[in-house]
């Protein structure tokens, strides 16, 4: 058995879930890897909608999409992920999701995600997001903002209704730093 890191973990999860045509959310597109993975998941017939609040991350992404022949299939909005229902109609069925969240890499490091801001995105995904959906969140708390986003964010997804919702958390607790962990959220019913 091979451990992985929690981006290739939430890789693989949302893996099993996702199929050729399906639509696919990336909350936070920063440089762009989750958004390429998503697009080829998805296929040809699929859909991402990527989200990002900086305009440079969106170039990037689109620069990484089209050197890599996949841009059809992705539709970038400079926009916050929160606003997601402002562009992805209430009867569009969302398979699944994931949120990389902190700063862009290489980027303004003051940028960053705020818990309040997510949980709103992730609520509007919950109504959208297909029975057997997933939502994948990838959580730094090695950085001050990272840490209030944890002690936010870990409360609001133990309130889940289990009848509704699996939740898992999957971390390396043997670090001396502490590394980012995955947060995955199942659609029951």
């Amino acid at each position: 058995m091979m451990l992985k890191g929690a981006i290739q973990m939430a890789h693989d999860i949302l893996l099993e879930a996702i199929q050729q045509g399906d639509i696919v959310i990336d909350a936070t597109v920063g440089n762009g890897h989750d958004t390429l993975f998503l697009a080829e998941a998805v296929g040809d017939e699929g859909l991402v909608y990527g989200f990002d609040i900086q305009e440079q991350a969106i170039e990037n992404t689109k620069k990484r999409l089209t050197s890599a022949g996949k841009n059809q299939q992705v539709k970038l909005i400079l926009d916050g992920h929160h606003h997601l229902e402002q562009y992805i109609d209430e009867n569009t069925n969302i398979k699944a999701a994931i949120f990389n969240l902190g700063y862009l890499p290489k980027g303004d490091k003051t940028i960053v995600t705020k818990p309040d801001t997510t949980i709103k995105a992730v609520k509007a995904l919950q109504n959208r997001l297909v029975v057997g959906g997933v939502i994948a969140l990838v959580i730094y708390p090695g950085h001050p903002e990272g840490a209030i986003e944890t002690n936010t964010l870990l409360p609001f997804f133990k309130t889940l209704d289990q009848h509704f919702w699996r939740v898992i958390k999957i971390d390396m607790f043997n670090q001396v730093h502490e590394p980012p962990f995955l947060i995955v959220l199942e659609k029951r019913k």
